[in-house]
């Protein structure tokens, strides 16, 4: 039934993937990974086996989710993006099983108290890390390990920590252009990648690109 409804996709007997999802040619989903109704998936993505996807989560292209990650309702994840293993999305500020007097069970549909989380393109998010709401992690920005995210995060930056924040600034390849303690905050500086040679400026916490790749 799955290879019928997802000719061009390759997909574990033990994954439960419900009505209504859309998954883009070349996407591969591990085994018992389950995917809730209305998710958009893109083309050449990999979830890894015990992950979740919620109702609505929509999902770029050539995506890579590790082992055992859970992404909840009105998370948004652009093309190019690695979420390592472990990690957990949230999307209510004040969650509770119930409605105040206990006899009923709050619907798990999204609501007025339901809040936005978007990963831009290209950005990595380490292993273990906890992701929160109402906020959006930049375009190939990096969330160091085990780290907890309570803010935005800017294009480029590098976090980490418990709540996670700002220590350097990352290149597209993935390698460390400086860290924020060995720059002066108020100048302009060009940065260099030592490894992919692209160039960058950095002007009070904000990295421009030069040359980005076409």
């Amino acid at each position: 039934m799955l290879r019928t409804r997802f000719p061009n996709v390759r997909i574990h007997p033990t994954a439960l993937i419900e009505e209504g999802v859309r998954i883009g040619v070349g996407s591969s989903v591990w085994d018992n990974v389950h995917i809730r109704h209305g998710a958009e998936i893109g083309e050449q993505c990999i979830l890894g086996e015990k992950s979740y996807v919620a109702c609505y989560v929509k999902i770029g292209n050539r995506v890579k989710i590790n082992a055992f990650v859970y992404i909840c309702t009105a998370v948004t994840i652009e093309d190019g993006v690695m979420i390592s293993a472990g990690t957990v999305f949230t999307n209510d500020r004040f969650p509770r099983a119930t409605t105040p007097d206990l006899k009923q069970l709050r619907s798990s549909e999204p609501d007025e108290e339901t809040l936005p989380t978007r990963v831009c393109t290209g950005a990595t998010i380490g292993a273990q890390c906890t992701i929160g709401n109402d906020l959006s992690i930049g375009r190939f920005a990096m969330v160091g390990m085990g780290s907890l995210v309570t803010k935005s995060v800017p294009n480029f930056h590098l976090v980490i920590g418990h709540a996670a924040r700002s220590v350097g600034y990352v290149c597209r390849c993935g390698q460390v252009l400086a860290m924020i303690a060995n720059l002066d905050s108020n100048s302009e500086v060009r940065l260099t990648c030592a490894a992919c040679g692209l160039d960058y400026v950095h002007n009070r916490g904000t990295i421009t690109e030069l040359n980005p790749p076409k």
